[in-house]
């Protein structure tokens, strides 16, 4: 992994709005499972357009989500000013990927090229559907591919390209 990749911010979850009255708050995790969000330390909050390192001072599994409470948000005022905050981590917080596993984050950014060298464009995000996960590529126009291995056929993240067979007028 280049050393680039190693000093980005990985979006891992979410401020979803605020419990109790004395600073907590409910955390959107994207982590699987969630409460492994709470395994990361610390945590970057996208608080007015800038990354701010916020100190938790608790945080617990919840019914099906996280609730954490930051240093300096004691009340439920305070911490309501988190709402809707993106939560990240430096990558190199993640753990090394073991075998063929790929983080999501990684493939942001790969241009997607089929298998007759046809360029489609770039991966912009992933969305999670229940059946399988789908790539968003954006290029003179927008495709959504399914995320698995009949279409994807290679991804090369030290070449920066995924692989696909895939019609490109579809």
């Amino acid at each position: 992994m280049a050393a680039q990749d190693e000093e980005r911010r990985i979006v891992v979850g979410r401020v979803a709005g605020v419990f109790g009255v004395k600073g907590w708050v409910k955390i959107y995790s994207y982590t699987v499972p969630s409460g492994n969000i709470l395994d990361y330390a610390p945590w970057q909050l996208l608080l007015g357009g800038n990354w701010v390192t916020l100190k938790r001072i608790a945080g617990r599994p919840h019914g099906k989500g996280v609730v954490a409470q930051f240093e300096g948000y004691d009340d439920r005022a305070a911490a309501a000013t988190l709402f809707d905050c993106d939560i990240a981590v430096m990558r190199d917080q993640l753990p090394d990927t073991q075998g063929d596993e790929i983080y999501w984050a990684d493939l942001i950014g790969l241009r997607v090229v089929t298998v007759d060298g046809i360029e489609l464009g770039v991966i912009d995000h992933l969305l999670e559907t229940g059946a399988n996960d789908v790539v968003v590529v954006k290029g003179e126009r927008e495709r959504l591919l399914p995320y698995v291995d009949q279409v994807v056929r290679e991804v090369d993240l030290d070449g920066g390209v995924m692989r696909v067979d895939w019609d490109p007028e579809f």
